[in-house]
């Protein structure tokens, strides 16, 4: 599996930490200036501390980049946390940036775009363009962790919800509510 993260400058370093420590496969990563000021600020980290967990990071200013052409494959692109301002240059077709451009990549070659949207409350604006996202086959996932089966660390907070991620891109199962009743 082929996987590009995006970091934005929205609230949630955590969630694309662990994301990158527990998603399979080759990994690369683009973190926009304000994701680098969130790792800074949230994790006290830069972007350099997250190297071991991919295979390459390109800068979000170079659209010379490979993934800013459809010609590249890659299975799917997660914005992890996106902020709105990211959401809204998407949805209203802005490749200004290699996160953008990626985006804009994914959305005319139909490649799984997942967006984990990290902001509340949610404006009309905003909602009217998750909304425009999602009837382009765009999953749009609030950062919003489950809370069913009962978590009882901040960690286990936070997987929960990086599993359910995962579980979308086909990389591994969630815990369901309910779910050992199946087994």
């Amino acid at each position: 599996m082929r996987t590009v993260l995006g970091i934005t400058g929205s609230s949630g370093a955590v969630y694309a930490q662990e994301f990158l420590k527990r998603c399979p496969g080759d990994k690369f990563l683009i973190v926009s200036k304000w994701g680098k000021a969130l790792l800074k600020d949230e994790l006290k980290i830069t972007e350099k501390d997250l190297q071991p967990y991919v295979k390459k990071q390109f800068a979000n200013d170079d659209l010379t980049a490979p993934l800013a052409s459809g010609t590249n494959r890659f299975d799917a692109f997660v914005i992890l946390p996106c902020s709105t301002s990211t959401l809204g240059k998407i949805a209203s077709g802005i490749g200004d940036s290699l996160i953008t451009r990626t985006a804009a990549v994914a959305l005319k070659e139909r490649y799984k775009l997942v967006i984990c949207v990290r902001e509340t409350p949610l404006s009309t604006i905003t909602l009217e363009q998750c909304a425009r996202l999602s009837r382009e086959g765009v999953v749009v996932m609030p950062v919003s962790p489950p809370l069913y089966y009962k978590p009882d660390t901040v960690g286990e907070y936070i997987g929960g919800f990086v599993d359910r991620v995962l579980h979308v891109l086909g990389a591994g199962p969630a815990k369901g509510w309910r779910g050992e009743e199946l087994e």
